[in-house]
């Protein structure tokens, strides 16, 4: 029996070629008005969701698709899935961890280059003609620095890998806990303050969530200081987007660099594109050919592990 998939999300026509050799039927509501005008008689026939984490899967929607199974998203985040519903349910959840893990490392590397060194400021000088003395703006230099990442997971350790490898940063992280093999020799802190105070560059790496809510606040941000500056590939909730922007205008931090940013795309702050020393890319860390295939491909094989009565490759548990 052919069974039943509704997605979500965009995908690539290549990409979906991996879900319909897998034997799945496809069915796409992808705006939120498709969402919202599902058919009921569709519904009842939905094996399978695939999603991501900021598009999520609510409970009611659920409720509405009586032969879910599993649900799955792309990436490693997954804060908008109802998990407690599915478990009640008896409904698998699986995500993408691990998948585009090199493509966000290197997008946060690139993002951190750009703020330290100003490239898309200096690129719009240049593109005026300003190529004077007082154009050409010094700019701190990255290596020997040191690298702060906020959450070590997965993403976590290959940014490091690369500005101790790349750059020859002292690297220092903070999780809940230290990890059990001390980090592979970086340095624990036991808070973002202290992380913040350490660091001249601090990466947001955590997961979204209520769990990192606002983790970056204003007290952060005036440990990290004037001379530091601030990446996030993570996930913009958890960054004070408001603290952010007090600190940018009053010279608080020297400058932040955001794939991600609070309430993306349609829900953001207005002001966010008027302030100072803040660049931006449109939520694209994990958007690399090799990375979208690699997610996909995950899915299928969760996907087929759910049908198939196997564990899941990547199961998200409540």
């Amino acid at each position: 029996m052919q069974r039943q998939l509704l997605i979500l999300i965009e995908i690539k026509e290549t990409n979906l070629t991996f879900l319909r050799e897998a034997g799945f039927q496809l069915h796409f509501a992808v705006t939120p008005a498709q969402r919202a005008r599902i058919p009921a008689a569709l519904a009842a026939t939905i094996d399978a969701v695939l999603t991501n984490g900021s598009t999520g899967f609510e409970a009611h929607e659920m409720a509405a698709m009586p032969r879910l199974r599993i649900v799955c998203a792309l990436g490693a985040g997954y804060e908008k899935i109802d998990l407690a519903a599915a478990q009640a349910r008896g409904i698998v959840v699986s995500n993408g961890r691990g998948a585009n893990d090199a493509a966000v490392a290197d997008h946060a590397l690139a993002l951190l280059l750009a703020a330290a060194r100003g490239i898309v400021q200096n690129d719009q000088v240049a593109r005026g003609g300003n190529w004077g003395a007082s154009s050409r703006i010094e700019r701190p230099t990255v290596h020997g620095k040191n690298l702060g990442i906020l959450g070590l997971g997965t993403i976590g350790r290959q940014i490091a890998r690369r500005a101790a490898g790349g750059f020859d940063m002292a690297v220092g992280y903070h999780n809940r806990r230290p990890v059990g093999d001390d980090g592979g020799g970086l340095v624990y802190f036991d808070s973002p303050v202290a992380l913040a105070s350490w660091a001249d560059f601090l990466v947001v790496a955590t997961p979204g969530g209520a769990g990192t809510h606002h983790l970056v606040d204003a007290a952060v941000l005036e440990a990290l200081g004037p001379r530091g500056f601030l990446v996030n590939i993570a996930r913009g909730s958890v960054v004070d987007t408001q603290a952010l922007l007090v600190a940018l205008h009053a010279g608080g931090i020297a400058g932040a660099a955001l794939d991600v940013v609070e309430g993306e795309p349609d829900t953001m702050a207005p002001e966010v594109f008027q302030a100072p020393n803040l660049t931006f890319t449109p939520h694209i860390a994990g958007r690399s050919p090799e990375a979208l295939a690699a997610t996909v491909k995950l899915a299928t094989a969760n996907l087929l592990a759910c049908f198939d009565g196997r564990p899941l490759v990547t199961p998200v548990t409540a």
